[in-house]
């Protein structure tokens, strides 16, 4: 198994901290997906603006729900669990 230095939510500042503490309200936890760029925090920041620009955003042809049932397709056709 690969080992990857992170920082921790307890151990984050700055940035990472802001981002960190968005990921708890939004979701109670921080998840391994952020984590594992928690050493660029300004990398971080733009996959999520991407992501949520892409998930949520109100110009899409496309329903959140649809938006979301695509991402699981592709997530189980890539055999990954996020």
């Amino acid at each position: 198994m690969a080992w990857i230095r992170t920082i921790a939510p307890g151990e984050a500042t700055g940035l990472l901290r802001r981002i960190y503490d968005d990921a708890i309200a939004r979701a109670g936890k921080v998840f391994n997906v952020l984590r594992i760029q928690s050493l660029r925090p300004e990398v971080l920041q733009a996959g999520v603006d991407l992501y949520q620009a892409l998930m949520l955003s109100p110009e899409s042809p496309l329903s959140r729900a649809q938006r979301e049932m695509i991402a699981v397709a592709v997530s189980r056709a890539n055999d990954c669990h996020y």
